[in-house]
């Protein structure tokens, strides 16, 4: 599993005006069965994303963020080797 945090580097007005371009890459994350959850940080300076898949497919991925294209946040890709879950949770596990 894979936690993508990302940090705006730039103010968060910036931000808004690529919101609708990132949500529909998100959104494509989750079709790709990639994203499993996601969100904003509080207080926002950013988002987290759970992701499921292979590191140099999600790094790829990340590449493509409009946020990344056009340097409105950077990313830390921390990923995670789940050992134990809740009932229901068991696609975190690697």
């Amino acid at each position: 599993m894979f936690i993508l945090a990302l940090t705006y580097v730039k103010p968060s007005e910036e931000a808004d005006r690529h919101m609708e371009p990132h949500m529909a890459w998100v959104k494509e994350g989750y079709a790709k069965g990639w994203f499993i959850a996601s969100g904003r940080k509080v207080p926002r300076t950013g988002g987290v994303v759970l992701a499921v898949g292979q590191h140099a497919e999600i790094e790829a991925y990340v590449a493509k963020d409009p946020f990344t294209v056009h340097g409105i946040a950077e990313y830390e890709i921390t990923e995670v080797a789940i050992t134990t879950t809740i009932e229901g949770l068991d696609i975190l596990k690697g």
